[in-house]
């Protein structure tokens, strides 16, 4: 088997992130542990199943960030991975901000 090959460098981030499920419209408020530019990882003991659309929004120095996504990954009791489906460019931008800041450290 060979190793998972991510499109793009994950930063740690642990910020707070709302989800949404977009067809039963339920809520989850948990925490990231790490963003791409295609993605983020969220710490949660109840993921929701693969393929799960979502909205998301993160709020981090006073900016909000929205995105599209699903879920592409979970570990049951721990955490999911969402890859992002549909980002508006203004928060294409706060994401790049956010990730210029973490390449700096």
């Amino acid at each position: 088997m060979l190793p998972e090959r991510r499109r793009a460098k994950r930063y740690p981030f642990i910020v707070t992130v709302e989800l949404t499920d977009l067809q039963s419209e339920a809520q989850l408020r948990e925490q990231s542990s790490d963003v791409s530019l295609f993605g983020c990882h969220v710490n949660t003991l109840k993921p929701w199943p693969a393929g799960t659309r979502v909205r998301i929004r993160i709020t981090h120095r006073g900016r909000i960030f929205v995105a599209y996504g699903r879920v592409a990954s979970f570990c049951p009791n721990k955490s999911m991975g969402i890859v992002f489906t549909s980002i508006e460019e203004n928060d294409e931008t706060t994401l790049e901000t956010w990730l210029d800041e973490r390449r700096e450290h």
